[in-house]
């Protein structure tokens, strides 16, 4: 038996603005109507971020948007979360960001059966040349591309 994976949204400008090491998939604390909001997609990554501190993965500035249906006990839209890991990855993450000045930045949100996850990354940033190479190397390939779609027909 499968299970069902449903991506909500994915996080282009952390592959963007940093260089992935290492990636973790954790559960989210939410309440009742952030789960609602999350399977109609009304998330947003931005400028949010990990904190790792007191055994604890918390995410800060991920922003889901108040319930369409909810009433007066609808969430707060951009209050810090819980995420949730096992012990020992957020003890390995932790001392790695604390060590080696990386940061943990959140890349995906999706649906995993019932259960609403997220992946986050050890991450270290880019610099403007790194940036600037990326951008050159997708252009390069998109050429390539029509080029070869041209050439098809």
């Amino acid at each position: 038996m499968k299970e069902e994976f449903k991506l909500i949204q994915k996080n282009k400008k952390a592959y963007f603005n940093y260089e992935i090491i290492e990636e973790l998939e954790c559960g989210i604390e939410l309440v009742g109507t952030e789960v609602k909001s999350v399977r109609e997609g009304r998330c947003s990554f931005s400028d949010s971020y990990v904190q790792a501190k007191d055994m604890q993965l918390m995410l800060i500035g991920f922003l889901i948007q108040p319930y369409s249906h909810g009433n007066i006990f609808n969430h707060q839209s951009d209050r810090p979360r819980r995420l949730l890991a096992h012990k020992m990855e957020i003890k390995k993450f932790q001392r790695k960001v604390n060590e080696k000045g990386f940061t943990l930045v959140p890349t995906e949100i999706y649906i995993k059966g019932n259960l609403v996850k997220m992946k986050i990354a050890l991450a270290r940033g880019k610099n403007v040349r790194d940036k600037k190479e990326a951008i050159k190397e997708r252009d390069l390939n998109m050429d390539a591309r029509r080029q070869l779609r041209e050439l098809n027909y």
